[in-house]
């Protein structure tokens, strides 16, 4: 069913639900930020740093859909989206540098039980989010909404790639997991930012 074909009841109750869930969102990254950097300056871990920022650009994103979802205009939207496209150029240049270095100067970080604590959390919420939005989205007929799912659901697997970087550094001391865990978050900055330059052509509407 497409947005045309919503009564207008279901469509604000649905657009209502979807700015919900982007302030669930919204508020579980606020949070992190804070945790994250934390854990990150107690562990000297790259990837915890790593996710920290993702989580602001994450923050970024779902103002940017609450503004859509609440009737912002679309020349704002794509300004709002182009700079969360510098935002994760920036991201990937800043830990591509910190990861290199780890590597090179064979840095150990001090796993700990909060990191893979927090993780873990934040894999099973986002990937939770990830279903609702896509599912809101595609009732809405929304592409906004969808790919900005998509953005929560590789959330999720950047935090299961941390998890099992700080886990395998635990458990069998592969000091250079961590560092990877951050290349991995690199990589994925990169792909964001590369498909948000392009007019989001790899993410068609559903």
């Amino acid at each position: 069913m497409t947005e045309a074909q919503l009564d207008s009841a279901t469509r604000r109750r649905l657009i209502r639900f979807g700015i919900g869930l982007e302030a669930v969102t919204l508020g579980w990254n606020v949070v992190g930020v804070v945790v994250l950097a934390v854990l990150a300056y107690t562990s000297a871990s790259v990837a915890l740093l790593g996710f920290g920022l993702d989580s602001l650009i994450e923050i970024f994103a779902s103002v940017v859909v609450i503004w859509e979802l609440t009737g912002a205009g679309e020349r704002r939207q794509r300004l709002a989206l182009r700079l969360i496209g510098v935002a994760f150029v920036l991201l990937a240049a800043y830990l591509l540098v910190q990861a290199v270095v780890a590597l090179i100067a064979g840095h150990r970080a001090a796993p700990t039980p909060g990191g893979a604590g927090w993780t873990a959390a934040t894999a099973l919420v986002m990937f939770a989010l990830a279903f609702g939005k896509a599912r809101t989205g595609r009732r809405l007929g929304n592409p906004v909404l969808i790919t900005e799912g998509r953005v929560t659901l590789v959330d999720g697997i950047l935090a299961t790639a941390v998890l099992v970087g700080i886990l395998l550094d635990g458990l069998f001391g592969w000091w250079w997991a961590d560092p990877v865990a951050g290349l991995v978050i690199v990589a994925y900055a990169v792909r964001e930012a590369v498909e948000i330059f392009r007019g989001g052509e790899d993410h068609p509407a559903e």
